[in-house]
């Protein structure tokens, strides 16, 4: 009976989530209420404030759920592929797909917490912060990784990873905010040519990654 218990509270949880991820993409965290995602999920509210608590304890988790979906459609799909700049492209182009496919309603779930948060200091601030700091970490040794495997030109320095990383990821991100504010796709296929571009420019073999993005379907607008 108590693992029985023990369930159904982890399921709620897991139900709750799902719903305060989506809500939180478009709305922010800032509109999430466990009175509101209760009655709208037909939950007990009581049993809803059993789980979390308060309204910050269900931000934070709400953010920690966001990274375990990201982690599963961004990082854990190439874990087992060899270093290198390939392996760079293929995670780029994981994320774009997180993006473009709105994995969240709202686009990338950390540039819009982040936006929400990035001047209100607390514990949800540095939740957030955290998980834009692994992210930006993980490039960096992608990229070192592949450096360190000969996948660089001769003469590059690890000095211009976090560089390289950082530009990668600015274009990235702006793809996914004129995407979100202007239903226009085509911002993914520019951020790709330029994120490839950056990195043949850096390969010791740039014939080793495609010299164009491969073509994608553009996503329906709303409506």
């Amino acid at each position: 009976m108590a693992d029985g218990r023990v369930e159904r509270g982890n399921q709620t949880r897991r139900t709750v989530l799902e719903r305060t991820m989506s809500i939180a993409s478009v709305d922010g965290l800032e509109g999430l209420s466990l009175g509101k995602i209760a009655t709208d999920l037909g939950l007990s509210k009581s049993g809803v404030f059993a789980l979390f608590g308060s309204k910050e304890d269900l931000q934070l988790a709400t953010v920690r759920a966001a990274v375990d979906v990201f982690m599963d459609v961004v990082v854990r799909p190439v874990r087992r592929e060899p270093a290198g700049l390939a392996k760079v492209w293929r995670v780029c182009g994981l994320w774009m797909d997180y993006s473009r496919d709105r994995t969240f309603p709202g686009g990338c779930f950390f540039y819009a917490a982040a936006a929400e948060f990035d001047s209100r200091p607390g514990p949800v601030h540095d939740e957030i912060a955290k998980a834009r700091s692994d992210w930006t970490r993980y490039m960096e040794r992608l990229l070192d990784e592949a450096r360190l495997t000969g996948g660089f030109r001769a003469g590059t320095d690890a000095a211009e990873v976090p560089q390289l990383a950082f530009e990668i990821i600015a274009l990235m991100e702006l793809a996914n905010a004129h995407s979100v504010l202007h239903e226009d796709p085509v911002a993914y296929e520019r951020a790709a040519r330029g994120v490839l571009a950056r990195l043949r420019a850096v390969a010791a073999d740039p014939d080793a990654l495609p010299d164009r993005p491969a073509a994608t379907a553009p996503v329906d607008s709303p409506g």
